[in-house]
């Protein structure tokens, strides 16, 4: 008896975060997914040898708010990859590019889980805020930030 098509597909996974710090805490959980078929999005093209290492990379650029025109660049490369690869799950750490991926994600039906930052000990960074409303799962690595807000969890640290 043939199986459910569903449950037969492995899992598709994409991990994306900035490069730096909100990179650094992403592959600190990695491994985790290592069963996954797992893709890396993020902003340097300086990191690519490190990322393609460990599966295939996607450069999507960094940009801001201060600068609307990569926004809009970065969003666009974004639809482009989430269209390309249609992952089941996009796990991020931030920041802006994370956001913007993660948006388009939810347009095309994956789940969200949000990381955010260690470095945010008060309250959550801007782009944790403005995907709350579209999540499936925010964390926080600190408990008194995670009880700041509904529907924000604490579950560890992760450094």
């Amino acid at each position: 008896m043939a199986g459910d098509l569903s449950r037969d597909r492995k899992m598709k996974i994409c991990m994306a975060a900035s490069a730096g710090g909100h990179l650094t805490q992403l592959l600190n959980i990695a491994n985790a997914f290592k069963n996954y078929e797992v893709f890396y999005v993020s902003t340097l093209d300086s990191i690519a040898k490190t990322l393609e290492k460990k599966g295939t990379f996607y450069l999507i650029g960094e940009c801001n708010r201060e600068h609307p025109f990569q926004v809009i660049l970065v969003f666009f490369r974004c639809i482009k990859i989430i269209l390309s690869k249609r992952p089941n799950v996009i796990i991020s750490t931030g920041a802006a590019p994370g956001y913007l991926l993660c948006l388009v994600g939810k347009l095309f039906g994956a789940k969200i889980v949000w990381l955010d930052s260690i470095a945010n000990t008060e309250k959550l960074s801007m782009s944790g805020r403005m995907i709350r409303p579209f999540a499936d799962l925010i964390l926080s690595q600190w408990p008194d930030v995670a009880a700041k807000y509904k529907n924000v969890e604490f579950a560890g640290a992760v450094i």
